[in-house]
């Protein structure tokens, strides 16, 4: 943007965000510009303030706050038996904005691929098994994506439990080969909920 290095620094940092592409960027960028006081800086702040007191939980992957704890694990006026395991932030927000599911979530952070050099144990799949244990889990729902990575994940996941003796379940009809639950609607949601499956150890 006229050779600007600051600037294009920020478009190329800003086109790296899902869904966003240069013209994107540079778009935000003259809105950012223009409305320095009213957004811009709010913005720098806000940003500032979530990259140090914001992290992902280790032992539960949601986002907690550094100062506060992480609310999932420390929640005292929930307790449910269930634990429904997905693979990012983003499908938690989905699953719990559609009000179908009602207990703990378990997000792994990716899942096992070749192509982006994730490994089981890079994955919070020890602390789920850590969970279960210490946490009287009765059932564990596997929403991982129908991908192949999704799937392989599932399929680790479900070894990985084997001892425990917990019930595993696995989303069932009406989720689309390839599909990723952020993607999701609603309805198809609720199919693959109500009429998931247990899986055989």
């Amino acid at each position: 943007m006229d050779n600007i290095t600051e600037l294009d620094n920020l478009i190329k940092l800003i086109s790296r965000l899902p869904g966003l592409g240069p013209k994107s960027a540079k778009r935000i960028i003259l809105k950012l510009i223009n409305n320095r006081e009213e957004i811009m800086l709010p913005m720098s702040n806000v940003l500032s303030e979530i990259y140090k007191n914001v992290s992902r939980c280790q032992n539960c992957g949601m986002l907690k706050s550094n100062l506060k704890g992480c609310n999932n694990c420390e929640d005292t006026n929930n307790s449910y038996n269930k634990i429904c395991v997905v693979e990012n932030i983003s499908d938690q927000w989905s699953i719990e904005n559609s009000s179908i599911y009602k207990g703990y979530f378990h997000i792994l952070g990716g899942t096992i691929s070749s192509s982006n050099d994730n490994r089981s144990e890079d994955l919070l799949i020890q602390s789920l098994v850590d969970r279960v244990k210490r946490d009287s889990i009765e059932e564990v729902i596997i929403a991982t994506s129908a991908t192949i990575e999704g799937q392989t994940t599932a399929f680790y996941i479900q070894d990985s439990l084997r001892e425990t003796g917990v019930k595993i379940s696995k989303l069932a009809q009406g989720l689309p080969v390839g599909g990723e639950i952020e993607n999701l609607d609603d309805g198809t949601l609720l199919s693959a909920f109500k009429n998931r499956k247990e899986i055989e150890s």
